[in-house]
Order: structure tokens, then sequence, then C-alpha cells
């Protein structure tokens, strides 16, 4: 059977190509042309527009795990980690006026980027600016109900600080933004001290800090970073043989004080994999300790477990052929900017 072509039947009303409408003048076959011309070229500059912009899932995927410290020490400890748009900051123990600077001269804003503070432990060098911080904004303080209790009992400090309070628990993970964080227990003098693991795409970011030894679980989660701030906070000789009384010395090398230079490379030795691109050693002693002694005896520490170790004007080689960037924080001073 043959099928029959379908046609449409244009109405005698409808105007013809070169009819006026409205009242308007009838266009003639060059302005055809023109419109037709200036179509094209308005099409193809947006197509050119276009094609300079990242799709929105790519533009997600190029954001990054950002890092910077503001100061790392019995003076101070304070460090953002997340992306441009979200993140949170590691303790609160350097002047509020100089971490929003911080921030700011890295193109982070402190108002919309920084969702709140996480806290490792109560002591002072660690939450002594955590108030100042929060007041007056919406962002959040995550601390175990321990730490907070002792924060209000060992300082003084605004009891306010309450309501920006969202309580955390050991081995429970919890979101912030795009960060997926697990606080993890170290042994520490402080009050229900904690470390933690703080995941982002294919980065993990461990921060272990204050201990007077690594854990079994603190372990466990060290093993997994990908990028790994681990303390570094004294040089044994230098401890013994320097200004501090005894009872502090004891205090320091006890299991609930710090890790000396030696410590923490054993802990290396043990813990790295290849995974592992960045190790950033952090509160080390001012009077007991130099960057040099400290980066010296934990290359030594990753060398044993058969890392090379380059430092951090390598980092983007380093991370790309499966070596290991290793740097000390600044006591006093801003770090670089890191991105990974």
């Amino acid at each position: 059977m043959k099928r029959s072509r379908r046609t449409t039947r244009i109405p005698d009303s409808h105007p013809g190509l070169f009819d006026a409408i409205d009242g308007a003048e009838p266009f003639g076959m060059a302005d055809i042309v023109a419109e037709a011309v200036e179509r094209i070229r308005a099409r193809e500059a947006a197509e050119a527009v276009e094609s300079l912009a990242l799709p929105r899932d790519a533009t997600e995927r190029a954001e990054k795990l950002m890092f910077v410290s503001f100061g790392s020490g019995s003076s101070g400890n304070c460090a953002y980690i997340g992306t441009r748009s979200a993140g949170v900051l590691i303790d609160a123990g350097v002047d509020a006026d100089a971490v929003r600077g911080g921030l700011r001269n890295n193109g982070i804003d402190f108002g919309s980027a920084v969702k709140g503070i996480i806290l490792t432990h109560d002591h002072g060098d660690h939450v002594r600016y955590a108030y100042p911080l929060l007041r007056r904004t919406d962002k959040r303080l995550w601390a175990t109900p321990k730490a907070l209790a002792g924060i209000l009992r060992r300082h003084n400090i605004s009891r306010r600080i309450k309501e920006y309070h969202q309580p955390i628990y050991k081995e429970f993970e919890f979101a912030v933004g795009p960060l997926a964080i697990t606080p993890f227990e170290t042994s520490h003098d402080g009050t229900d001290n904690v470390g933690f693991s703080v995941r982002f795409g294919a980065e993990t970011f461990v921060v272990a800090t204050d201990m007077g030894y690594a854990t079994e679980r603190a372990l466990h989660y060290m093993r997994g970073a990908t990028v790994l701030m681990v303390e570094a906070n004294y040089d044994a000789h230098m401890l013994a043989t320097g200004r501090y009384p005894q009872y502090l010395q004891a205090r320091i090398r006890g299991e609930r004080g710090h890790m000396d230079n030696e410590d923490t490379a054993a802990r290396l030795a043990e813990l790295w994999t290849p995974a592992m691109h960045h190790v950033f050693l952090c509160h080390l002693s001012h009077d007991n300790n130099t960057p040099e002694m400290a980066l010296s005896a934990a290359a030594a520490g990753l060398a044993r477990a058969g890392a090379q170790v380059m430092d951090t004007a390598g980092a983007a080689f380093a991370r790309r052929h499966g070596m290991v960037s290793l740097s000390a924080l600044p006591r006093f001073d801003a770090s670089p900017l890191y991105l990974f």
C-alpha cells in the first residue's frame, strides 16, 4: 500500500514571507540574509564563551582541600582546613584578628567559609581565642562535652560560649560542609583530648598533636592519612640539659605529655605508606627543639620506611611521583597555603 505524504495547509490568512506584518515595512532579501548572518555570529560568540567555562560538576571537582597554619606551639595553635567555600579552624589559640587577616590574605572569607572551630583539647594555647572568633556569628564550636566543661572550669572565658557548642564524640563521624570528620582518642593531660581525621574526596588529613605517645586508635587513623600533621615537640637532650625544672621535664616526657623527635620518627617509620604524600611537624618547642633537628629525625624515620623525602619546595612533584613532602609548621607565623 502506497503511503501518502502528509502535508500541512497554510491558511490564506497567514502572511507571506515578504508581506508587511502589523503595519511594519516588508523585509527584503538583503535584510533576511543580514539577520541570518547576525544570528550565526551571536551563536558562535555564545558557544565560544561557554567553552571557556567549566561545567558545574567539573567546577565542584576542581575544588581542592586547603590547609594553612596561623601558629603552632605553646604560644598558640590554630589552622584552617577546608575548601575555598567551607571549612573549619583546628583549635583557637591564635589572636582572632591575626586569624581573620591570615584567611583574608589567602582568599578565604572568614564569614562564609569558616563554619566553626574543632577543638583538640582545653589547654589555653588551643582555646584562648575561641569566644572572640565565635562571638556574634552563627559558627559552631565542635568539642566533646567533657572538653567544654574543662574550658569553663580552667579558663576565664565567657559562659556564653556554651551557646555555640555542638557536642561531638570519639569515633563518631560528623559532617561540616564537604568535610567528614572523625575525632579519636589521644593521650595528653588536657580534658578528653582528641585528634581528628578529616576526609575530603581522595584526601584524608589527620591531626595528631599534643600526645605523650600515639595510642592504638591514634595509630589506626594516622596510618590511613594522605596528609599527616603530627607533633614533634622536643629534643630529649635539649630538654634534659635545658632550663626547665625537673617537675616540668617529667610532665613533658610522660605518657600524657608530648612526643619528642625520636618518638615521632619511630611512629613515621612504622606507619608511612606511599599514599601519605605530606607530613607536617607541629607544636615544636621554642626552648627544647629546632626545626632542623625535628626535620632531620622525621626524615630519617620516613627513610627507614622506604619513603623518598622532599621539602615543601617540591610538594607537587612529590605527590605526583610517590614521594613525601616534609615540613615544620612555623611557631609564631602563618605557613604558606597548601592545596591538596
